[in-house]
């Protein structure tokens, strides 16, 4: 029965429908249109070896292959083996395989939804990814995959920025304590070229000639073998000279605060006086408080002390506040009790002076008489 072009057209779409999507159709032109867009597998093959590649490499391998052979067949590249047609069938080649890769990754694609719309529930769908994206699973997982990608991205730059921010920072920071080195370093010589050259005028002056042991070694001040020499005598023109070690200057400090908080908390006792009123026990009570932190502080002092100094038998030991407070306590009774007998002795010296101006006066008034 004769068909007419539009019905046999009709009639090859319907059974192309019908065939499974795995199958690869043979192109079918009619006329001067092409009814099918896949490719015969012989010209795919042929394809892949004009590419000098293997069925199921990925997408960087065929770009690679094909930037390779351009640069070898293209007519501009100056080339030796330029070649014009081989390399239009270079082209060529190249498009029938990426169009061989995209149709066998849209199978893929189609046949995973398939089978996932059979077997899970449509809600299903949108637990996943994050709740990224919208559309078929497929579609979504690439949106899911872009958005990680977006998302990386993002943190590398503020990564790379935080790193440069840090590196800023630490680069101002070095040249900072560059600028202050370099400033100590120019004053130390100064004073160094200065000192020199004043001991080289005075030197020149004569100043130096009238030293006691010119031309003598040094004494040594000790005779202990354990003790180096040189550090010795260093020390010893240092002390002489008024320069004192740390340790020697804060066992001084504590010797003198010490001091001076025991005369504190005695003479606060002493200006409450006795006997001691509700409200003065408060005021005492406060003193003491004071007094108790101060003792803190000192022991903090103490065992810095410690720290530094060189002799395990110069060490000192922390001081007791309760013990302090007792003993400030027995000084005032202490003065109270040569108070009391100063001015007792002094009332006896009162009553005999008084005792004694008496017969003066009665004797002068018999005189008077």
């Amino acid at each position: 029965v004769p068909l007419c072009h539009a019905d046999i057209g009709h009639h090859l779409m319907l059974h192309r429908a019908m065939i499974p999507r795995h199958l690869k159709l043979i192109p079918c032109v009619y006329g001067n249109r092409l009814l099918s867009s896949y490719k015969s597998k012989s010209n795919v093959k042929d394809s892949y070896r004009i590419l000098e590649l293997q069925e199921g490499c990925s997408l960087d391998d065929i770009r690679n292959s094909y930037r390779n052979l351009a640069k070898k067949y293209h007519p501009d590249s100056g080339s030796a083996t330029a070649d014009a047609e081989a390399f239009m069938k270079v082209e060529e080649a190249y498009r029938v395989v990426l169009d061989d890769v995209a149709n066998k990754k849209k199978c893929t694609e189609d046949e995973e939804e398939d089978q996932f719309k059979s077997k899970s529930l449509q809600h299903r769908h949108y637990l996943s990814f994050e709740g990224v994206g919208f559309g078929m699973p497929s579609q979504r997982e690439r949106q899911y995959m872009q958005f990680r990608v977006d998302r990386a991205a993002e943190q590398v730059l503020e990564y790379r920025k935080q790193r440069l921010e840090g590196q800023s920072d630490v680069t101002d920071l070095m040249k900072a304590k560059d600028v202050r080195q370099s400033k100590k370093v120019k004053i130390t010589q100064a004073m160094e070229r200065l000192v020199e050259d004043l001991i080289q005028e005075s030197m020149a002056k004569g100043d130096f000639d009238n030293l006691s042991g010119k031309g003598k070694p040094l004494q040594k001040f000790s005779d202990c073998p354990h003790i180096d020499p040189m550090t010795h005598n260093l020390n010893r023109i240092l002390i002489d000279n008024g320069y004192q070690p740390e340790w020697i200057l804060m066992q001084k400090e504590i010797r003198e605060t010490i001091e001076q908080l025991r005369k504190g908390i005695v003479t606060s006792r002493n200006k409450l006086g006795g006997p001691m009123t509700p409200y003065r026990e408060k005021q005492w009570s406060r003193v003491c408080e004071q007094f108790t932190e101060d003792i803190r502080k000192l022991n903090k002092r103490i065992d810095n002390f410690n720290l530094v100094v060189p002799l395990l038998s110069r060490q000192m030991v922390h001081f007791n506040a309760a013990r302090e407070i007792a003993r400030a306590q027995k000084t005032y009774e202490a003065l109270m009790e040569s108070r009391e007998a100063s001015n007792s002795d002094t009332k006896e010296a009162e009553q005999k002076d008084v005792k004694r101006f008496g017969l003066k006066s009665s004797l002068f008034k018999w005189l008077n008489l």
